[in-house]
């Protein structure tokens, strides 16, 4: 297995990312054509054609569709990942859940159906670092 594919989802959020600021409250559906970085709350539905990276301050209530993500963050709705879902341990997840893989901190809540559309196993980790 290549470096690249042993480095966690958030080493690469990519360019240019949209944010919402801790405090900011958007509500109303919203599409990105990149990434998204939410450290505020959201209501709404969501598409992000990039990874969408929520930290621990934020929250989203609707249903969000993303390529990748990564959540430290609270949800409730519904999140599909058509890539990789990686949740950290801060994360409180009361949502169905869609993604191609998916990786669960040790600490996470999960509150709902869980589906992975590669048919492979969740794979748990222990967080090793913060952020």
């Amino acid at each position: 297995m290549g470096d690249s594919q042993k480095r966690r989802l958030i080493d690469s959020v990519g360019d240019s990312p949209t944010f919402v600021a801790e405090g900011v409250r958007i509500t109303g559906d919203m599409e990105t054509p990149g990434p998204l970085v939410v450290c505020g709350t959201v209501r709404g539905d969501g598409r992000i054609t990039g990874t969408l990276r929520m930290s621990v301050t934020a929250q989203w209530e609707g249903e969000i569709h993303a390529e990748a993500a990564v959540i430290a963050g609270r949800i409730t709705g519904r999140l599909v990942v058509e890539g990789k879902l990686e949740i950290g341990a801060t994360a409180v997840i009361r949502a169905d859940i869609v993604a191609r893989s998916i990786a669960i901190a040790k600490g996470a809540v999960i509150d709902g159906a869980v589906t992975v559309t590669s048919g492979q196993p969740v794979v748990q980790f222990e967080e090793k670092r913060s952020g």
